[in-house]
């Protein structure tokens, strides 16, 4: 059927208008006038937009698609970045260290708490030592449980990687396993005295009642103290056992440290404990040897050099109750002194410390040497020079004056 004589029924799937001129006249009269019509691909350059899309090309798709997966692994780099900084910012600020462990802790060991070691002290210690895992933890811990009560010295058996609630029960016993007790060489007597009280609990009076009898413990007549006979070393001594047994045990093994090198004679070993104290207090463990020769040359019934005199300022000072390098002239003439071997004669009446075993080893067997003088002029170093003769000696004693004005105050008295 010809489309211009269809008038009743339109064609549903007809919608051009320009198919029946006459009919579109009669809908849309301002457009009758052909001169009006507008041209067609004006018509069709504003419907288009709306009517047709073109899709991309495959080249400009690809391009897409790179830029995509580009941004994709940006930011996944990004975020990658960004853990790891957040991981190694964790590490250094300590974020992921163990605080703490939470188990009963792994082998045995032993942990020894000096005499007077601070709490601070003790928690460094046990960290290192991977008793616990953080020492800051365990002293909070260790303060909240201890209300007030110290660390006793001694030796405590503990584990590797313990709860610090559980190091710190053990710590806070009412006495540990064994008292620990370490006497350093060169102490004097009241000082490894004092440092037996400390370790032990044990008033310092009771031992010094003790101290006053040294005869009680095996030595000479001749001996006024304890002093030389109190071995230096570390001591760990049972629960309960009574102050004269540790005083006896370290009077022991200075004994057995005697004999061991042959010296079994009471006046022997009286007077190689003496020169023993005086090198220990004198000397560098590298010079001990020259220093004990040098007192031997000095002891020799045919020095003119100091006529017998030892000369050591640390027997005066020792003999004044004090430590120091200087004495005043008056100091030095004082014979009254029973210690001091300025104004008087050989050795002084008895040690003035506890020598250690290389200081009796340098007493036993001295270097030879053709040396009366020493003098240490860098007490930093430690270096001694010695010499034959006064003159040379008053040269070194000048270039030790000199080192020590550059020192700070007080650190050559």
């Amino acid at each position: 059927m010809s489309r211009h004589t269809h008038t009743d029924a339109r064609d549903p799937w007809d919608n051009d208008p320009w198919d029946n001129e006459s009919e579109y006249a009669e809908d849309y009269g301002h457009y009758a006038d052909p001169a009006a019509e507008p041209p067609v691909d004006q018509f069709f350059h504003e419907e288009l937009p709306l009517r047709r899309r073109r899709r991309p090309s495959k080249a400009k798709r690809r391009r897409r698609r790179r830029r995509t997966v580009v941004l994709v692994l940006v930011l996944a780099i990004f975020a990658g970045v960004v853990f790891g900084l957040t991981l190694f910012l964790r590490d250094l600020l300590g974020m992921n260290e163990i605080k703490d462990y939470a188990g009963p802790g792994t082998e045995e060991v032993t942990f020894v708490v000096e005499p007077g070691a601070a709490a601070i002290l003790i928690s460094q210690n046990l960290e290192d030592q991977d008793i616990v895992a953080d020492g800051g933890t365990f002293l909070d811990t260790f303060q909240e449980k201890a209300e007030g009560r110290p660390i006793q010295p001694g030796e405590y058996i503990m584990k590797k990687q313990m709860s610090s609630a559980g190091a710190a029960e053990v710590l806070l016993e009412e006495e540990p396993g064994v008292h620990y007790a370490a006497i350093a060489s060169g102490f004097r007597q009241g000082e490894v005295l004092q440092t037996l009280s400390e370790s032990t609990g044990v008033p310092l009076a009771e031992f010094e009642k003790l101290a006053e009898n040294p005869q009680a413990f095996g030595l000479p007549e001749q001996a006024p103290k304890l002093e030389g006979y109190l071995a230096p070393g570390e001591y760990r001594f049972e629960i309960g056992v009574p102050p004269e047994q540790m005083i006896q045990e370290m009077v022991d093994k200075t004994f057995e440290r005697l004999e061991a090198a042959g010296v079994t004679d009471p006046g022997k070993q009286y007077r190689v404990l003496t020169i023993a104290s005086i090198v220990q207090a004198e000397a560098g463990e590298a010079d001990y040897a020259a220093v004990a020769g040098a007192i031997e040359n000095r002891l020799s019934p045919d020095n003119t050099e100091t006529a017998g005199r030892v000369q050591s300022d640390a027997t005066v000072t020792y003999g004044l109750g004090r430590k120091s390098y200087e004495l005043t002239p008056d100091e030095k003439k004082d014979k009254s002194n029973p210690y001091n071997t300025y104004a008087n004669r050989g050795l002084p009446v008895g040690p003035i410390g506890a020598p250690s075993e290389e200081a009796i080893d340098a007493a036993i067997n001295p270097a030879d040497v053709p040396y009366y003088y020493w003098v240490t002029v860098n007490l930093d170093t430690g270096e001694t020079k010695f010499s034959e003769t006064l003159a040379e000696h008053n040269r070194y004693v000048q270039e030790y004056q000199q080192w020590c004005s550059g020192q700070e105050a007080g650190r050559c008295h």
